[in-house]
């Protein structure tokens, strides 16, 4: 199940007091870029690079290819964008069949990008640039207790733990956006692939459409004094706490005591004691290039980075309600009472 996304246009007071400066001060030159805008990251690249693909930067030609063989919500990509010709519901299965999902009730809503990620006009075929290979280096032992859960059988099939709502993904539950869109190691995900970024002396803020995320991060004059105040470790909140600071043109985050709940769901699984590292420079008047390294000798056998762009959006950030008037929670756990009985009872 999907949570519900309502494509409402709403007055936001960090829209009202946006202030949009010259894109010419986004030079190279300048110690701190010029972020503030409307951003989307929506691309159809995976994390890791294809097996039949052996390097970073592709034709076009290439990258069509690539997209050929990319399925998007179960689908051929082919098949997905006649679906979302319609805005027709999906009928329901068979009783008893094995796809119980019904793809986010219709594919129209579903808006993943229709090309592969652009980076300073090239195509990339995976977002990882180290290690060269475009691959995840996983430990083949991992040091922390980490059990990657595949909440995407549960999604197809309907069938999973339902002890209890804390037993339900964090997605559904509309704590966070699935597919890491709001990191860190912020990445686009099948819908909502919309940021905006207001930038002030203190403070960057980075909302996210995909569930109505924000990130605050505090900007101090460099990295020590960023690092030398850091929040208290026992709070360990949803994005990790996260320090700034701007060198050699750009904004640098470094991110620490990321909330160990998010380690099973995330498309970027850390410990707290790991380490993510993301930078962000303007690299034209419509792009801003991110990069993010993770760091967790817990997991893995080496530092890692990931790299995308932001382009400027040609549109408006919409509201992404999510829970208001859902009602799947109660009906989910008295169902699962209900089918516990009837076992009991046999």
């Amino acid at each position: 199940m999907l949570p519900l996304r309502l494509r409402i246009v709403t007055s936001s007071t960090i829209a009202a007091t946006l202030t949009f400066g010259s894109l010419s001060s986004w030079a190279q030159t300048s110690e701190r870029p010029e972020l503030t805008g409307v951003w989307t990251n929506a691309a159809l690249t995976r994390m890791t690079r294809p097996a039949n693909v052996d390097k970073l930067i592709v034709s076009a030609a290439e990258a069509q290819q690539i997209i050929a063989n990319t399925s998007v919500a179960g689908l051929p990509v082919g098949e997905f964008e006649a679906a979302t010709e319609t805005t027709d519901t999906v009928a329901p299965p068979a009783a008893g069949g094995d796809d119980f999902g019904l793809r986010a009730y219709n594919d129209f809503w579903i808006d993943p990008g229709s090309a592969l990620a652009r980076v300073k006009g090239e195509y990339r075929s995976s977002y990882i640039i180290v290690p060269e290979n475009g691959q995840i280096p996983h430990l083949a032992s991992p040091t922390a207790d980490f059990e990657r859960r595949n909440f995407g059988v549960r999604y197809a099939t309907g069938v999973g733990d339902m002890s209890g709502p804390e037993a339900m993904p964090l997605a559904e539950r509309c704590l966070l956006g699935f597919g890491n869109t709001a990191g860190p190691g912020m990445m686009g995900t099948l819908y909502n692939s919309t940021y905006r970024f207001v930038q002030t002396d203190d403070y960057v803020v980075i909302e996210v459409e995909m569930v109505h995320d924000a990130r605050i991060v505090p900007i101090y004059a460099n990295a020590a004094e960023a690092r030398a105040n850091l929040r208290p470790a026992a709070l360990q909140q949803w994005f990790g706490d996260s320090r700034g600071w701007y060198e050699n043109g750009e904004l640098v985050v470094e991110t620490i005591n990321i909330n160990p709940q998010q380690m099973a769901q995330s498309s970027v699984p850390i410990t707290t004691t790991g380490k993510i590292t993301e930078r962000f420079s303007r690299y034209s008047d419509t792009e801003i290039v991110y990069q993010f390294t993770v760091e967790d000798a817990n997991l893995y056998s080496q530092p890692w980075t990931a790299e995308l762009s932001f382009h400027a959006g040609d549109g408006q950030m919409y509201e992404y309600a999510c829970h208001e008037g859902n009602y799947a929670m109660p009906g989910i756990l008295a169902g699962a009472r209900r089918l516990e009985a009837e076992q009991a009872g046999q």
